[in-house]
């Protein structure tokens, strides 16, 4: 396989040259009317690039255009490589997925349940059963963010300075602590909820593993996946290839640069977010989706078993629901209707309930500033898009990336 860049005719793998276009066409308007600063998008399928993208500018404000080495913070997209740290540890043998997760995480010994009352005065109630390693991959443990504000628990994790990121000076393991103080949304299992689960998963990889979630992500999956650009923050040397962050004004009409928000990638973190604490290049990220089609091997090096990979990205919720039967109607990184959830990525159950053109199976997530992935194993085909706008609920980004790039196979 080629390191990046395009490597073999669109037509060699069933996708028409003059419909990739239209994605081009179609998001340089977004740039065009200043809605976005830049963008890139990579197609690929069979393990090879068909379609890679870029415009606008990686830093309005320095005239800097997208690069192929451009950096993007990706947020959330660090929960599926979070997801597959612990699936390795699983294929070892160091838990079971029904392990209870206070057997390496005491202070989830007697987790409490919120029932009733304010925030300053929670009323709570001990929990029916334990948080289990299987509730933290797939964001049943009753856990929250506090920048959902739809919940008691939302406010009350504001309260301890937990919104959309940590108290100053706390490391993971403090984090981890204090939100086990708090009380749960729901009884374990018993909804799906977008949450803190990935970064507790995290601290269980530490633990479980004897390393930071950094020197385990460097030794065991970023270098044998060749992806050297993926790292927990930015250091000086690379910051002239760092895009911007951007938010939206109130008319959502243009890109307002945002560094208050930017500027905590620019040093070592206090706290390793497994939830959403890395930088990555399109490169980078292509070659972890491609490990994943290929059933957890790139090259030679070898993450996970084929089966492994299989059970992951199979819809774990009960019954074999969606988010919008099991979950709760906020912000996540991917629609509910039609939407699954399995071992850290959201798996399409009905692309006709989905409103997309896409197949049953195909697994993804995005981060907070508009970058997404999808892989679809039936098609063979693997996307990887990125920008940097924040929030990524303001334009229907992934879903008319989905309709261009299917409109595009042909075979």
């Amino acid at each position: 396989m080629a390191d990046f860049g395009i490597n073999v005719e669109p037509g060699e793998v069933g996708l028409d040259a003059q419909r990739l276009r239209r994605i081009d066409t179609h998001f340089r308007r977004y740039v065009d009317d200043g809605r976005l600063a830049g963008w890139q998008v990579m197609v690929s399928r069979r393990g090879k690039v068909a379609h890679l993208s870029s415009y606008g500018l990686a830093d309005k404000e320095a005239g800097r255009p997208v690069e192929p080495d451009t950096l993007w913070r990706i947020y959330s997209m660090t929960k599926p490589i979070t997801s597959v740290a612990a699936m390795m540890l699983w294929e070892e043998g160091a838990f079971e997925l029904s392990d209870p997760v206070s057997r390496w995480l005491p202070e989830f010994s007697q987790p409490r349940v919120y029932v009733g009352g304010p925030a300053a005065r929670p009323v709570t109630v001990p929990a029916t059963e334990p948080i289990r390693v299987w509730h933290l991959l797939t964001h049943t443990a009753g856990l929250t963010y506090g920048f959902h504000r739809v919940h008691v628990t939302d406010e009350i994790y504001r309260l301890r300075g937990f919104e959309s990121g940590a108290p100053e000076g706390m490391d993971l393991a403090a984090c981890v602590r204090a939100w086990a103080e708090l009380p749960l949304a729901f009884q374990p299992g018993a909804e799906w909820n977008y949450s803190v689960a990935t970064d507790v998963l995290g601290r269980l990889v530490e633990v479980v593993s004897g390393q930071t979630l950094e020197a385990f992500f460097a030794e065991r999956i970023l270098g044998p996946l060749g992806m050297r650009d993926t790292t927990f923050w930015c250091p000086e040397e690379r910051q002239g290839r760092l895009a911007g962050l951007y938010l939206p004004d109130p008319a959502r009409t243009r890109a307002i640069r945002s560094d208050a928000l930017g500027k905590g990638i620019l040093k070592p973190p206090t706290w390793l977010s497994g939830g959403g604490g890395l930088v990555s290049t399109t490169r980078d990220y292509t070659r972890f989706t491609w490990m994943l089609l290929k059933g957890g091997e790139l090259d030679g090096a070898r993450l996970l078993s084929p089966r492994t990979v299989s059970y992951m990205t199979r819809n774990h919720l009960p019954g074999g629901a969606d988010l919008t039967a099991f979950g709760r109607p906020l912000f996540a990184e991917t629609r509910y209707d039609g939407v699954g959830f399995g071992l850290g990525l959201g798996v399409v159950v009905d692309p006709v309930a989905y409103r997309t053109l896409t197949t049953v199976g195909e697994y993804h997530w995005g981060g907070m500033a508009s970058t997404s992935f999808w892989v679809d194993p039936a098609e063979e085909l693997a996307v990887v898009f990125m920008t940097q706008l924040l929030p990524s609920s303001t334009y229907p980004l992934r879903s008319q990336l989905r309709q261009l790039v299917y409109q595009s196979l042909v075979d």
